[in-house]
């Protein structure tokens, strides 16, 4: 199991909790702190998150901004994927596709969901999607991640 996925575990049962797990989590990759996410459930293959809207994730038309949206979404891929890693597999993030379907306002939930991993030979791209939703549930982006998975060096 993950050390992510060890801590959610260990912390994520109620609301400080989840808090406390989603700033340890940001200490350890700290461009994610940018956008303060909030982490609501994270499972092997799918992790769930949220970010407020804010002044600092704003962009000039007053909405939350392209890639406050992107970060988002490669915060859960990245937690997706790395709770679904058995030992001695790693990842790393290839290549991202995203679209922007609908201004963005208000709190950000995203939910990324990465199918089975199987068998990675040497290595093989797994890809990762994310959908992100308004508080009224319109998808306003989307998002296709690529990860490489391969086996851990030594």
């Amino acid at each position: 199991m993950s050390a992510a996925l060890k801590l959610w575990r260990k912390l994520g049962a109620n609301g400080p909790g989840r808090w406390l797990a989603s700033r340890l989590i940001c200490f350890r990759a700290p461009y994610f702190r940018s956008i303060a996410p909030l982490l609501v459930r994270l499972e092997p293959g799918t992790c769930e998150a949220t970010i407020r809207h804010r002044w600092s994730v704003q962009n000039h038309i007053a909405t939350v901004h392209a890639i406050a949206l992107c970060n988002l979404a490669e915060f859960c891929a990245g937690l997706a994927t790395d709770a679904a890693m058995t030992p001695g597999i790693r990842w790393i993030p290839k290549g991202m596709t995203v679209r922007y379907l609908k201004k963005a306002s208000g709190r950000m939930r995203a939910i990324g969901t990465l199918a089975a991993i199987g068998d990675v030979g040497a290595g093989a791209d797994r890809d990762c999607t994310v959908e992100v939703r308004d508080p009224q549930g319109n998808i306003v982006f989307d998002a296709k991640i690529t990860m490489y998975i391969s086996p851990s060096k030594g």
